[in-house]
């Protein structure tokens, strides 16, 4: 007998890879002897290829709709893996949609019409991202989730130049949500304070955040623009902290272990969408750039106290 094909989907957003990463590692040890694929996008098909859960990633699963040579390539490819059973992490309309082009043989775990192993939750989309998937994966078989083992996070960051040991500020969020940033200057302020040089992380549209920071606390390291997500995995894995807003960077460092405050305000809900594990503490301040320096001080000294 043939080994079982497995699809995964999972698009985006970075937050979104991350918080499925549980999931990603259940679904390995659920099929051990299974071939399974990652169907995502370019972003985060490097990052998910170092990963121990997949045999392939595939990373052209958003094509535009307008795309329909795309959009025909895609659904061949599909249709012709001859699947035994889809996991549809995304759970959107698109992704659903995706059901169309495996056709009806492949189980399917997920919201899609006619879905053989349906999550059918009316209240899926007030459930904490990691608790949705876990109810979905039960329904489907799989009951045990533990936390995944990070240690592939383990790429080369020798070419940083970073100290032997320094924490992590992560400044940004979505340019089109401000309240989802808590002030450069608030971060600066933080960083002078603390016994530890930070490097700033973000990418090329955040070196103002880092320049700003950097004026506040001259020995401050920009590393906007300069990093994979690979590099800031594996920074993650060294450093001594991390303080972030809700970000995917953030949620990316959380998830490899490293000890992070994640900061949240009126834009995003952390009941529905926090980091959590024993090395993460969560603030929401409403509004997000009237939170104090000093609260979120006290809160990454609490995390950094030995035990």
């Amino acid at each position: 007998m043939k080994p079982a094909s497995i699809l995964v989907i999972k698009l985006a957003a970075l937050g979104d890879v991350v918080q499925a990463f549980p999931a990603f590692a259940a679904i390995r040890a659920h099929h051990p002897a299974a071939r399974i694929v990652l169907l995502t996008t370019p972003p985060f098909a490097p990052l998910l290829r170092r990963a121990p859960w997949f045999d392939e990633v595939w990373s052209d699963g958003r094509p535009a709709w307008s795309d329909l040579r795309a959009v025909t390539r895609l659904a061949l490819r599909l249709r012709r893996a001859g699947f035994d059973r889809v996991y549809d992490l995304q759970t959107s309309g698109r992704s659903s949609r995706y059901r169309w082009f495996t056709g009806p043989a492949p189980e399917w775990s997920g919201i899609a019409r006619g879905a053989s192993h349906p999550h059918a939750n009316p209240r899926r989309d007030r459930m904490h991202t990691l608790e949705r998937q876990r109810e979905q994966l039960a329904l489907a078989g799989i009951h045990h989730v533990p936390a995944p083992d990070m240690s592939w996070m383990a790429g080369d960051v020798s070419g940083l130049d970073l100290p032997p040991r320094f924490g992590l500020l992560i400044p940004g969020a979505s340019p089109g949500r401000p309240g989802k940033r808590w002030p450069a200057a608030a971060y600066a302020a933080l960083a002078a304070g603390l016994d530890l040089p930070v490097a700033v992380l973000g990418g090329p549209g955040e070196r103002e955040l880092a320049a700003a920071i950097r004026a506040g606390a001259p020995g401050a390291i920009d590393l906007t623009g300069r990093t994979t997500l690979e590099q800031i995995g594996a920074l993650g894995r060294r450093a001594a902290f991390a303080v972030g807003n809700d970000t995917g960077p953030t949620h990316l460092v959380a998830a490899s272990g490293c000890p992070t405050v994640a900061l949240f305000g009126a834009d995003s809900d952390p009941a529905l969408c926090a980091p959590r594990g024993p090395a993460v503490s969560v603030l929401r301040h409403q509004p997000l750039d009237s939170l104090p320096v000093a609260t979120v001080a006290e809160a990454l000294a609490r995390l950094r106290r030995p035990s």
